[in-house]
């Protein structure tokens, strides 16, 4: 299985800027220097265990937080995501979002067949 660092990078970006913590000091907290860190959210660099667990710590979020694209086992983290978005909605923000939500998920059951030959496809 190949990681999917362009994915990995991205997350932590989100959340170094959820954060308000600029790149300078993300490196310095985790001990890497400021160019890293650029290569590792642009998905350029991949990094040791102890690089990822540094950074979801210096962020105050999970190493699943960070993987969970990668990763088979990652429900919590997408919950998670989409009680977030919820957060600040109005009530008729979010009863419009969950009719969206309801058409998508219908729409990808009733072409699930389609999602697995693609699939399929990618693999190949």
């Amino acid at each position: 299985m190949e990681l999917d660092y362009v994915a990995i990078g991205l997350r932590i970006k989100k959340a170094r800027i959820s954060a308000n913590i600029t790149q300078e000091k993300l490196a310095n907290e985790v001990g890497v220097s400021n160019r890293f860190i650029n290569n590792i959210e642009r998905g350029d660099k991949g990094m040791s265990l102890e690089t990822l667990v540094g950074i979801a710590n210096a962020l105050s979020v999970t190493v699943d937080d960070l993987l969970c694209d990668n990763l088979v086992h990652s429900f919590h983290v997408y919950n998670k995501e989409a009680q977030d978005l919820y957060a600040d909605c109005s009530t008729e923000e979010s009863r419009v979002l969950v009719d969206i939500t309801r058409s998508a998920k219908g729409a990808l059951r009733k072409n699930q067949h389609l999602l697995e030959r693609l699939l399929v496809q990618k693999e190949d």
